[in-house]
C-alpha cells in the first residue's frame, strides 16, 4: 500500500515527514499513538501503518470508543460470556481476541471513562483477556494497538481525565497528523484525486478546476480538514452544469477566499464547533438529528461538543427539555428517541441547575399557594 493515497497525498514538508513517521511506525511493532485534529485523515494514517506492517496479513479491527455507551465499551473490547447481563445470550468475542495476530485501531480513545482507561491499561500491561461475567483471564493474546484522538491529552491529564500511566503506556511512537492549512501546497493534488473519485462513483465526465476556483481552495483555511476538502469537491461534481468547476460552484464561504493571515487574525473570535452547531439550529433553524447527531456518530463531533450543545440549550430553556426539543427544530413525537440518545452516548444533563424558579405568585381564593408555586415551575 502505498503511503501517498488518500488524504495523505502530497509533495509538502509536512506530509513527506507524516510519511517517514509512518514508515518508522510500521517497520516496529510499538505502540501508536495519532493525533491531530478532526477530519485531518488520522484512521487512514493507522491504517496505513497496519497495511505495510508484518501483520498485514492478519486481522484489522476499528472501534470508535466514543460511539459505544461506556456500559457496552467494555464487552466490545473483551467480550462478555452468557448471562453476564441482560441480553447477553451467548458467548462474545471482543475486538482484541477478535483481532488476534492483527492490529487494534482504537478511535477517540480520549473519550473513554477513567474506568475503562483502567481496563484498557491493564490489558496492555499484561496482554489478558477477561470477558465481562467472567472471574478470571480466559486467554492472552498478541495485537498492536494503535489508538487515536483529536484531544490535547496532556491537557486531559491535567485536568484528571486522563490516566497519565496509559498516556505513556500508549505514546511509544507518536505520529502527528498535520491540519490542512499547514500544507496547502497539497490541496492541487487533493483535489485531483478526490475528483477522480467523485466522478468513478458518479460515472461522469470529470469537470476540470478553473484557476479561480484553485485559487479559492488555496487561500481558504479550512477548518474542517481534508474531509472538508473532500466534501466539497464532491459536491461541485454532482452540481456540476458543464465540463469545469468555476468560483462560483464553491460554498460561500471558500468563495471568500479569506487568506491564512486573515484567518488567523480573526482567530480570537473564533467559534467552537459546539457554538457553530448551536447557531445553526438556533438561528438558522436547522434539526439537532443533522447538525449534531449525524456529526457525532461520524466523529466529527465529540461527547464533549453535544455535552456543551446540550448545556448552551438547557441555558436558553432554563432547564426544559421540552422546550429545547423545539429549540433544536425537532418534532414533538422525537422527545424518547432525543432523550433517550442523549442517555446512550453519556451526554444527557441534569436539569436542575439550569432552572430558574420564580417567585411564587401570591394565591388567589380559587387557586392554593402550593399550585402557584407550582406553576413556577419549567416543565421538563
Amino acid at each position: 500500500m502505498s503511503f501517498k493515497s488518500g488524504f495523505l497525498c502530497g509533495t509538502s514538508a509536512a506530509i513527506q515527514a507524516l510519511q517517514e513517521d509512518l514508515e518508522d511506525a510500521a517497520r516496529s511493532d510499538a505502540k501508536v499513538l495519532i493525533t491531530g485534529e478532526s477530519g485531518v485523515g488520522k484512521e487512514l494514517a493507522a491504517r496505513t501503518v497496519h497495511a505495510c506492517s508484518r501483520r498485514s496479513t492478519a486481522p484489522l479491527v476499528a472501534l470508535n470508543s466514543a460511539g459505544v455507551p461506556d456500559t457496552l465499551l467494555e464487552s466490545e473490547l473483551f467480550g462478555h460470556m452468557r448471562g453476564s447481563f441482560t441480553g447477553a445470550y451467548r458467548d462474545k468475542l471482543g475486538i482484541f481476541e477478535l483481532a488476534r495476530g492483527g492490529t487494534v485501531l482504537l478511535d477517540e480513545v480520549g473519550e473513554m471513562s477513567l474506568r475503562m482507561q483502567s481496563l484498557l491499561l491493564r490489558f496492555l500491561e499484561t496482554g489478558e483477556i477477561q470477558p465481562v461475567g467472567s472471574d478470571r483471564p480466559r486467554t492472552r493474546v498478541d495485537v498492536r494497538v494503535i489508538a487515536m484522538t483529536n484531544r490535547h491529552l496532556l491537557d486531559q491529564i491535567a485536568a484528571k481525565a486522563f490516566r497519565e500511566d496509559l498516556y505513556y503506556r500508549l505514546n511509544v511512537i507518536h505520529v502527528i497528523v498535520p491540519p490542512l492549512r499547514d500544507r496547502r501546497e497539497d490541496i492541487p493534488a487533493l483535489v485531483n484525486q478526490f475528483l477522480r473519485s467523485a466522478v468513478q462513483q458518479y460515472g461522469i465526465e470529470c469537470p476540470q478546476i478553473t484557476d479561480e476556483a484553485m485559487t479559492n481552495l488555496m487561500e481558504y483555511h479550512w477548518p474542517g480538514n481534508v474531509r472538508e476538502l473532500k466534501n466539497v469537491i464532491e459536491r461541485c461534481v454532482v452540481r456540476a452544469r458543464g465540463r469545469s468547476i468555476s468560483e462560483t460552484a464553491l460554498p460561500e464561504e471558500v468563495r471568500s477566499r479569506r487568506p491564512a493571515a486573515a484567518a488567523a487574525a480573526s482567530q480570537p473570535a473564533r467559534r467552537s464547533v459546539a457554538e457553530i452547531a448551536f447557531d445553526q439550529m438556533v438561528n438558522h433553524h436547522e434539526s439537532f438529528w443533522s447538525v449534531v447527531y449525524e456529526p457525532f456518530m461520524t466523529r466529527d463531533l465529540t461527547r464533549d461538543d453535544v455535552r456543551q450543545i446540550i448545556r448552551m440549550g438547557l441555558e436558553r430553556t432554563q432547564g426544559s427539555y421540552r422546550v429545547l426539543l423545539g429549540l433544536f427544530n425537532m418534532r414533538p413525537e422525537d422527545y424518547k428517541r432525543f432523550l433517550s440518545c442523549l442517555a446512550k452516548y453519556q451526554c444527557r444533563l441534569q436539569f436542575q441547575p439550569f432552572r430558574v424558579v420564580a417567585k411564587p405568585a401570591k394565591a388567589t381564593s380559587d387557586e392554593p399557594a402550593d399550585a402557584a408555586t407550582d406553576r413556577s415551575r419549567a416543565i421538563i
